[in-house]
């Protein structure tokens, strides 16, 4: 099934956010059907805080290396674009493309500032990113994101009317990250006919996936949920070991099913 075929409105695509070949390999082995990169994950990896530290260049090897890791899809998170220009959102979809990638997700946040572009360009910006998707030699899921309730830029009623309008623009997939509530939620849903996604995170974790595909949405991802998870345990057991307590350290995979998971399928 293609990636654009896994998104289906009330039957939620789970789309795992991994920041290496090792994670792609455990969640293709874990039974994943498609993979996304994570922005924040992978400034994490290389050390850096997120929001903007990450280069396109560095984005665009990374999403190669997870791309090769499995045979699963593979969203590319990228952030703003990597420039403000319409013309660069549209240059990084044709870049992602030619790395391998099945789609991307551009967000209408500014770097470094974090304000929330102004309503038209962030209407021009999908509308460049979507007419150079549909341009490409094959297919490819470009997914419009409106940031400012995640970012606190701006409300449910100006995310709704963003989404709306990057609808008309040509955005396949629409996605508002973590509004206030479910209710809110199914406001977004309701509000487009095309595909929404949904961020697992925060309260949104004690949610179910039949919640999800009950308000209609069509993917749940992740984002840096499970880096943040891994790096709790890095911080937490390393903090405890440094004090002198390994107990920690018997909460482990086995290097036997680690193996195991990362070996090629039979």
């Amino acid at each position: 099934m293609t990636f654009r075929a896994l998104h289906q409105p009330g039957n939620p695509l789970v789309m795992i956010n991994v920041w290496d070949a090792g994670s792609a390999k455990v969640m293709h082995r874990a039974g994943a059907q498609a993979l996304a990169t994570s922005s924040a994950a992978l400034a994490y990896t290389l050390g850096r805080p997120d929001g903007g530290t990450v280069s396109r260049d560095e984005s665009l090897a990374h999403a190669v290396e997870i791309a090769a890791a499995t045979p699963l899809p593979v969203q590319g998170d990228f952030e703003n674009g990597f420039g403000d220009a319409p013309e660069t959102c549209a240059e990084t979809v044709r870049l992602a493309f030619e790395a391998g990638l099945a789609g991307i997700c551009i967000e209408d946040t500014m770097f470094p500032s974090g304000d929330a572009y102004a309503f038209d360009l962030a209407v021009d910006r999908v509308r460049a990113a979507s007419s150079a998707a549909r341009a490409l030699p094959g297919d490819f899921v470009f997914t419009a994101r409106a940031d400012g309730i995640l970012t606190g830029a701006y409300d449910t009623t100006e995310a709704i009317r963003r989404i709306v309008a990057f609808d008309e623009a040509g955005a396949d997939c629409l996605y508002a990250p973590l509004p206030p509530d479910m209710d809110a939620l199914a406001r977004i849903v309701a509000s487009t006919s095309k595909p929404v996604n949904a961020l697992v995170a925060g309260a949104f974790a004690s949610q179910g996936r039949a919640d999800f595909a009950a308000i209609g949405v069509a993917r749940l991802s992740i984002g840096s949920s499970l880096a943040r998870v891994t790096h709790r345990a890095i911080h937490d057991i390393g903090t405890a070991m440094i004090a002198g307590n390994f107990v920690g350290l018997q909460n482990g995979i086995s290097s036997a099913t680690i193996d195991a998971l990362l070996s090629p399928p039979d």
